[in-house]
């Protein structure tokens, strides 16, 4: 394998190994500071991060507000304090060694709101914000207020460009890299766009590269690309190392960093990902952001998929093939079915299914009397996690915090069940049943001979490891 030597990145040289932000507590202070310490460029989540009691342990973020709005405002101060306990945990554990990035979502509820609490309260301890989910116009706005560098993640050249000629340009020497994030092969939220085929996966190399020559027309040509998504073995990257038609590469680990001894995940998480297979993990959309997502197939998925299988579309009015009658709801409002479909209802009432929930598209789905209830309490429970959500219809945007359409009760409350996992993932029902992300080279763990017999390494052994090759 070839030598892996420093880059410059963000005002210094780091080896060119980046950890990735994954969502909510699971990048915390710990990981980061770690990956950090062995010289690359360590990473916490800023989204509604972990702050602890005096004993140490995860302070529950329970929401006690009769309105969203309020608990809005909840959400944005457990997000701040969380913030800043991860990066004066991640400063102590590098030792002043490597760089410490915060992770942020665009599409996050207050994001900008708390990404400034963050950098105020912990002045000095971040060296850089990496930034997705959406068009960040304003990152560098915000990083020239604390001069951080910062690091936005697209999926294609033509984002970065919009991006850079808005906003970008007017603070070119705090630009430290761009993310590029391959839509196909990272975990998480992905940025396909709509001309995209989520089944027909692209060689990121010619989209990277189409990334750099636009970059060197903005004079950008020493500017690292970090490449995230779909990165196991450096070795298998070797003609993109040293490479002067792409220039300065650095590589984003996002998966790899969840199996180690420091990552907080539970036991039942860190198993499960040693027995994933090939095609375990696929791109959905069920996500109330809209965006596409990478997860791992388990019962939470197949539970939402089954979800919107048992729909049909429905009218007000008899017209057309609309000529069957339903009744929804307690008061049995009747609305007309497509006759068959109506067939297909009666099928599925008699498997237990009889709550009807109508959709935003004029449709109904069917679920258990238990799930229609669980689906309510979430969205009531509503506290404002994204700048808008599909599930609950809340919009940060005044004065009405509303996005305008009917809530859609094919998605889900993302806040609950990542809080849910993070927290809860020692059981294997809290790894079943709920969103489990992942980047899709996530089955190699099992074949890996690195994690043979369930070895789980130190992240200094996984970085000392990925630089020396298999």
């Amino acid at each position: 394998m070839k030598a892996i030597n420093a880059i410059r990145m963000g005002g210094v040289d780091v080896l060119p190994l980046v950890e990735g932000g994954k969502g909510v507590a699971v990048s915390n202070g710990l990981t980061c500071g770690h990956w950090a310490a062995g010289g690359g460029v360590g990473t916490f989540s800023g989204v509604n991060a972990d702050s602890y009691d005096a004993e140490g342990r995860p302070i529950p973020q329970t929401y006690h507000a009769a309105t969203r709005r309020e608990r809005h405002e909840e959400l944005v101060a457990y997000a701040i304090a969380g913030g800043i306990e991860q990066a004066r945990r991640a400063h102590e554990t590098s030792g002043g060694q490597g760089r410490i990035h915060a992770n942020i979502l665009w599409e996050m509820g207050g994001a900008e709101r708390v990404i400034h609490g963050i950098l105020e309260g912990a002045k000095g301890l971040v060296h850089g914000i990496t930034c997705g989910a959406g068009m960040p116009y304003r990152l560098s706005e915000i990083a020239a207020k604390f001069n951080v560098h910062y690091y936005p993640i697209v999926s294609s050249g033509r984002a970065f460009g919009a991006l850079w000629k808005r906003a970008y340009h007017k603070a070119a020497n705090l630009l430290g890299g761009v993310v590029y994030e391959d839509p196909w092969l990272a975990g998480g939220h992905n940025g396909l766009s709509n001309s995209e085929d989520p089944n027909r996966p692209e060689d990121p190399f010619p989209r990277v590269l189409a990334l750099r020559k636009l970059m060197r027309e903005f004079g950008l040509g020493d500017t690292p690309i970090i490449m995230a998504g779909g990165v196991w073995w450096l070795e298998e990257w070797e003609h993109w190392i040293d490479n002067p038609e792409l220039g300065p590469i650095a590589f984003q680990f996002g998966t790899r960093p969840l199996l180690t001894r420091e990552s907080p995940i539970g036991e039942a998480w860190k198993r499960r990902l040693l027995t994933l297979r090939e095609g375990d993990v696929f791109l959905n959309r069920f996500s109330p952001t809209g965006f596409y997502s990478s997860a791992v197939n388990n019962d939470f998925i197949r539970e939402l998929r089954a979800r919107s299988e048992r729909q049909v579309a429905f009218s007000t009015e008899a017209v057309g093939e609309h000529q069957a009658i339903y009744g929804v709801g307690p008061r049995r409002r009747t609305v007309y079915l497509v006759p068959s479909d109506l067939d297909h209802v009666r099928g599925w009432e008699a498997e237990g299914f009889t709550e009807a929930l109508r959709t935003p598209d004029s449709t109904l789905i069917f679920v258990t009397p238990e799930k229609a209830k669980e689906i309510l309490a979430d969205q009531t429970a509503c506290m404002g996690c994204l700048s808008q959500c599909r599930f609950s219809n809340w919009s940060q945007h005044e004065p009405e915090f509303s996005n305008g359409k009917k809530a859609d009760p094919r998605s889900f409350c993302i806040q609950k069940t990542l809080q849910d996992i993070a927290h809860q993932s020692d059981a294997e029902s809290a790894v079943e049943n709920n969103l489990m992300f992942s980047g899709h080279n996530a089955f190699r763990f099992a074949s890996d001979p690195f994690y043979s017999n369930g070895f789980i390494p130190t992240v200094r052994q996984l970085v000392e490891r990925i630089l020396t090759g298999r």
